[in-house]
């Protein structure tokens, strides 16, 4: 039974699977865009995902990975002859009793279908993975670290992982500490999630490596906007919110906050993403009086995100820590944002004071609170000036200090390094041009 896809080249010379939840996603690009820069500086990858696809919409990135990608079972009723030739071959392999061993303790504490459901697709993980692939990398601390471990526990090879939000700050503590010691390496894309494996890990297990933004895959920033500052319909300032329609996302402080705006400021929020908070989020919107007002489009391939910043005059992303105690990292849009000259109105939380200087960089308001948050929007939408001279600051920031190849370099050396590899130099790929400027419109 082969589960490639079919679209995919062969595997021969895989060096490293990549281990992930879910291939290919949207709300991931920095994941894509890391794969595509590893693969352009001559490692050999393969793609292993927990799950398939469920959205429509592909990043131009997934089309040019070469890795080939393999499904591994999502529900194990559902392939029953992968996972128990899985087991068979597990159970002739010295490793068997100690990896039932450990998975016993991790059912004590978590005794959950997951774990179990994480066992079997280790054991399928570990029979079809080639002997080629030496070394195991998973994204993310929670689910797809768990079966990287257990398939790398099973079969002798070393394995590592990058942390990067949800995983970090709602995996219980056991479970990271556990990990963060069975680990070759693992990398944080925060200083504040570093932190808090710093404190669960061994020392120097850890290291700090931000996504940063490949800036070849954007245009450059259009030379001027419009100096809109809602003081009538033909100045109506353009807010833009795009990010996964879930509770760390704040968007319901934002609409909440728009709706405590005096009613002689003309405005309009286009709100791009999709996820769980929707129908709520509409209801709530409706509820305020502003319909007509926030357009919802849902979840958006990057070029139509981008187009959208081009367009918008202020990006607005008022982050927040869940009832669950999810929490972002550092949001690659706000860089994305930040390329096209898009000043950043957000939230002192996480990860985005590390990128964000409130008053320098953009503006910072505390986590949670609409009546700060209203306020700098009306600030920000009244001076086109400030929001000019903010936008230019975060942009040369981004140039100067956040792009990705900090972060590929450190994490292409350690790969490299644990596979018996080489990277070869990356090889430089032209960015798209703007066929026109629609924010000088």
């Amino acid at each position: 039974m082969s589960a490639r896809d079919a679209d995919a080249p062969p595997g021969t010379g895989a060096r490293i699977a990549i281990v992930l939840k879910g291939y290919p996603r949207l709300s991931e690009t920095f994941i894509a865009q890391e794969i595509l820069a590893l693969e352009r500086r001559g490692l050999g990858l393969e793609i292993w995902s927990l799950r398939r696809p469920t959205e429509g919409e592909r990043h131009p990135m997934h089309a040019a990975i070469r890795a080939p990608v393999t499904y591994l079972p999502e529900y194990l009723h559902r392939a029953p002859v992968r996972v128990l030739r899985g087991l068979i071959a597990a159970a002739r392999r010295p490793a068997f009793g100690r990896l039932l061993r450990t998975v016993a303790r991790d059912l004590v504490r978590d005794p959950t279908p997951s774990r179990l459901r994480r066992l079997g697709q280790a054991l399928v993980l570990a029979r079809e993975v080639p002997d080629a692939a030496t070394h195991l990398h998973a994204h993310f601390l929670h689910a797809p670290a768990s079966v990287a471990r257990y398939a790398a526990l099973l079969t002798g090879r070393a394995w590592s992982v990058s942390a990067h939000a949800k995983d970090i700050w709602t995996t219980p503590a056991w479970d990271l500490s556990e990990k963060l010691a069975d680990c070759a390496w693992a990398v944080a894309c925060t200083r504040d999630g570093l932190a808090r494996l710093n404190a669960l890990a061994p020392p120097g297990r850890v290291a700090l490596a931000y996504h940063g933004l490949d800036l070849a895959r954007f245009p450059e920033p259009c030379p001027r906007r419009p100096p809109r500052d809602g003081s009538g319909p033909g100045h109506c300032v353009r807010l833009l919110c795009v990010g996964r329609l879930v509770a760390k996302k704040g968007q319901d402080d934002l609409i909440a906050a728009l709706s405590r705006l005096p009613g002689a400021l003309n405005w309009h929020l286009d709100l791009i993403g999709d996820g769980e908070r929707r129908g709520p989020l509409e209801t709530l919107a409706r509820s305020q009086g502003l319909r007509g007002r926030v357009t919802f489009h849902g979840a958006q391939a990057q070029p139509r995100v981008i187009a959208a910043m081009r367009e918008a005059d202020l990006f607005v992303l008022p982050t927040k820590a869940a009832a669950s105690g999810d929490r972002d990292g550092l949001p690659n849009v706000l860089m994305e944002a930040a390329s096209q000259d898009l000043p950043i109105l957000a939230t002192a939380f996480a990860g985005t004071p590390e990128f964000v200087t409130d008053g320098t960089h953009g503006v910072l308001v505390p986590p949670g609170d609409p009546a700060a948050l209203a306020d700098a929007i009306l600030a920000l939408a009244r001076d086109p000036g400030r929001r000019r001279s903010l936008a230019a600051a975060a942009g040369a920031r981004l140039r100067a200090e956040f792009t990705h190849e900090a972060g590929i370099d450190l994490i292409g050396a350690r790969l490299a390094a644990s596979a018996g590899l080489v990277p070869a130099p990356a090889r430089r790929i032209p960015g798209p041009h703007a066929a026109g400027c629609p924010c000088a419109s």
